[in-house]
């Protein structure tokens, strides 16, 4: 009797990406006045793809320089690059910079940098009595679970987001803070918190670097949006860097997916603040092979297009422009929307958390059954959380949007 291989029946369907079905969802309907708010991208104010003009000047300097390659980068990536990044997040006057006590890896975007930061705790922290498990705000970036089950680290939740204030809750979130366990791992997110667009103000993360270095907790910072959250990139960067100044032992994912424009450059980085300069070579040696082992080396293009506009005086001044835009255009829909919701439509409720969020998304405070049927009757595609991307709003949408959000208020859609 032949022995057949092993194939595969008893291996489960999984689910669709709920994100990915949302916009199958909308490129699939016909209707005319359908708006996309669901998907993390920046939109111009055509709904189209935004290619930002400094990049456009960086990728003409690459098609003209005649020493380009295709050759392998370093297994930690464009040092060009993975320097002028930690610079970029840390400040250039950084103690830890000046120290030679940052490790850097060029990483496949914000989620390279999550896993391989996620996978070098898993081999090398020595996690408290509270076991090996990290604490993730409720709610965050659906994947950050995925990506610590996949390395063996437990996920569990901190209390972050009020439903009855649309805010932060602040005291529940400093009481778990003291409540974990000593050398516990909290991961926070930088800026422009996703999907909540709720930040604690620089008087609350001070309450919280001051819990942290009490206990002894380990800060895993993740930063998708620095600059694009307010227009200013120092000022999207304000709680690493004063973390780092405190002395709070931590890391930082970054990426350039949405301030740049790169999504499918997919250029990230993942800096890890060490002690000493000689915990930094100890850890970096383990960080590179780590990366061999899953990606050899990390692609070029993306990181040669930020490596000259991070270290061409002309070329960032430029970014720091094209950063204002983006970031000013949500600020102004957020405005908009506000203006729309409060004084002209009279819609119940308080809105103010429409404007005093921050960044891409906005969590509007409206219930699943609504958003479900901004969806299914006003072809209105949103996360069933009721959370909104802001920068699928502009000026020819948004008073389709705004009407419908208030009838599905009142009860009337």
């Amino acid at each position: 009797m032949a022995v057949h291989a092993e194939t595969w029946e008893e291996v489960p369907l999984a689910p669709p990406d709920s994100i990915f079905k949302l916009t199958a969802a909308y490129k699939a309907d016909s209707f005319p006045q359908k708006i996309n708010l669901g998907v993390g991208a920046y939109r111009d104010d055509d709904s189209k793809p935004w290619v930002l003009p400094v990049v456009k000047k960086a990728t003409e300097l690459l098609l003209t320089d005649p020493d380009i390659d295709h050759e392998y980068l370093p297994i930690t990536g464009l040092p060009q690059f993975t320097s002028a990044a930690a610079k970029l997040i840390l400040g250039r006057d950084s103690p830890a910079i000046l120290e030679d006590r940052v490790v850097s890896v060029q990483t496949i975007s914000g989620t390279g940098a999550n896993h391989l930061g996620a996978l070098f705790l898993s081999r090398y922290y020595r996690f408290g009595e509270g076991g090996k498990k990290v604490w993730l705000s409720d709610p965050t970036w659906v994947n950050h679970f995925a990506i610590f089950r996949n390395v063996q680290i437990e996920p569990v939740t901190y209390p972050y987001y009020d439903p009855a204030t649309i805010g932060l809750a602040f005291e529940p979130f400093l009481e778990t803070l003291r409540s974990a366990a000593p050398r516990s791992v909290f991961l926070l997110h930088a800026c422009a918190h996703n999907p909540t667009g709720v930040d604690p103000t620089r008087e609350q993360w001070g309450q919280i670097c001051d819990i942290i270095l009490e206990k002894g907790h380990y800060a895993f910072f993740d930063c998708a949006y620095q600059g694009f959250a307010s227009g200013d990139l120092d000022n999207d960067a304000w709680a690493v860097r004063e973390f780092v100044k405190r002395g709070v032992p931590l890391l930082v994912c970054q990426s350039f997916a949405k301030n740049a424009g790169l999504y499918g450059e997919r250029v990230g980085a993942m800096h890890v603040v060490a002690p000493t300069e000689e915990a930094a070579d100890r850890v970096k040696s383990q960080l590179s092979v780590l990366q061999r082992s899953e990606i050899s080396n990390p692609p070029a293009h993306g990181a040669r297009l930020v490596s000259l506009i991070l270290n061409e005086p002309v070329l960032f001044a430029q970014w720091k422009e094209d950063i204002k835009t983006m970031a000013h255009r949500i600020i102004e829909m957020r405005k908009e929307l506000h203006k729309l919701l409060t004084e002209e439509l009279k819609t119940p409720g308080n809105w103010d958390h429409i404007v005093n969020q921050i960044g891409m998304f906005s969590f509007t405070g409206i219930s699943t059954e609504a958003s479900q049927a901004l969806t299914e009757k006003a072809h209105i595609y949103l996360t069933t959380n009721g959370r909104i991307s802001m920068a699928g709003l502009n000026r020819k949408n948004i008073r389709y949007f705004a009407e419908n959000l208030d009838k599905v208020v009142r009860g009337q859609l």
